[in-house]
């Protein structure tokens, strides 16, 4: 499913129009990475909680020539299912 087809999802659970699913589709999608940007976990009952997580600096090699290469420290979001989602997989 991609972003389209998940505005067809919403607009035709809730007959609203799909200009209008986007709208709330977009503001959701805004306020979660803004929340994110701030250093806020979001957590969404029965479907998992996003986090923000520091990743070390570290080493890493090139698999095309083996050469050690150096791989910089990095703030990553990381998510964790919740009770709802993790039985589906």
């Amino acid at each position: 499913m991609n972003k389209s087809d998940l505005i067809k999802k919403i607009s035709g659970d809730n007959g609203v129009s799909k200009a209008d699913a986007e709208k709330v589709l977009r503001s959701v999608i805004e306020g979660i990475s803004g929340a994110l940007k701030n250093g806020d976990s979001v957590t969404l009952v029965g479907f998992g909680t996003f986090t923000v997580a520091k990743r070390a600096a570290r080493k890493g090699r090139n698999p095309q020539t083996g050469q050690e290469i150096d791989i910089a420290a990095k703030t990553v979001v990381k998510f964790k299912a919740g009770k709802g989602l993790s039985g589906l997989a």
